[in-house]
């Protein structure tokens, strides 16, 4: 019983950050207009994907922010085209955010701080470095292969990509360096981040 009231609790948890994923997508966002009725946009979307990793674990994390983002892309015509290639790389963001900082520093068997904050904020950079370099160049291949477009096009969208996923990378990080070490003793305190969970899912 215990354990099927983890699950509700992570899933519900899930859901949460799923949400909070969408709304700072569709609703903080600065959009940038591209060639072609194309677009790209500075948004915190990314920051709250990171936020779940570290949260709830990779999985988990990486669900929260491929679902939330994948249905705001849905909901806008100029990204709907792009939802497939959303899912993927935010469920990565997440995997590997959560790979960081639960398999390797194993964050939530520690009391000190600093540590915690140290790979906290390494974790978030492994994320979003990869979804940096992942995003212009997955991005190009999906538009050209899959989309249709022209390679000359392809390629200015994969530039401009680019630029405004590192200006996002870089805003999403100091924000979950804040964020997550001012929640984690909060939640720890009222039991609702549930680290013996993440704790069981390594030792499987």
């Amino acid at each position: 019983m215990e354990k099927r009231n983890q699950t509700v609790l992570k899933l519900a948890q899930t859901a949460l950050l799923a949400a909070l994923c969408f709304v700072s997508f569709t609703f903080l966002q600065i959009k940038i207009p591209m060639p072609g009725g194309d677009a790209t946009s500075i948004h915190i979307g990314n920051a709250f994907c990171v936020l779940a990793a570290l949260l709830l674990g990779g999985f988990y994390g990486g669900l929260s922010g491929a679902v939330g983002m994948t249905i705001a892309d849905i909901m806008d015509p100029v990204y709907l085209p792009g939802a497939p290639k959303t899912f993927v790389l935010k469920l990565c963001i997440g995997l590997i955010t959560g790979i960081v900082a639960h398999r390797v520093a194993k964050i939530n068997e520690s009391t000190d701080k600093k540590y915690i904050f140290r790979w906290s904020v390494i974790a978030s950079v492994a994320g979003l470095g990869f979804n940096v370099a992942a995003d212009p160049v997955v991005g190009y291949f999906y538009k050209q292969y899959v989309l249709g477009q022209p390679q000359q096009m392809a390629e200015v969208l994969a530039k401009w990509s680019a630029a405004a996923t590192f200006v996002n990378a870089v805003v999403s990080t100091v924000l979950v360096a804040f964020l997550y070490n001012v929640l984690r003793p909060v939640l720890l305190k009222s039991g609702l981040l549930d680290v013996r969970s993440q704790t069981k899912e390594r030792a499987v």
